[in-house]
């Protein structure tokens, strides 16, 4: 993929973003891209794109209606995190 990301895998350019890029990005991480996941991912971008932040994991589960633990089943670990870098949106408050 002709992508520029950072030394952490983290699109350099957002412009960059598409599914095929998200999708992409999750194999790099040994995901398999699935619609749950790019339905996550979308609805993060939607939240970022209205409010300018990033939300929490709390208001982000309540707003999908999917509980917080489950997210973690999902992703394993971080699910903010992940969702975040394979949309194109900044690190969330509290990742290192």
């Amino acid at each position: 993929m002709d992508v520029k990301v950072d030394g952490e895998g983290w699109l350099v350019d957002r412009d960059d973003w598409s599914e095929e890029v998200a999708a992409w990005m999750a194999q790099q991480d040994g995901f398999e891209m699935n619609d749950q996941i790019m339905g996550l991912i979308k609805e993060a971008r939607s939240m970022y794109d209205n409010d300018g932040v990033v939300p929490p994991i709390r208001k982000f589960s309540k707003a999908v209606g999917v509980d917080s633990k489950e997210l973690y089943n999902i992703f394993k670990k971080g699910p903010m995190k992940l969702i975040c870098k394979w949309g194109a949106l900044p690190k969330p408050t509290g990742c290192v």
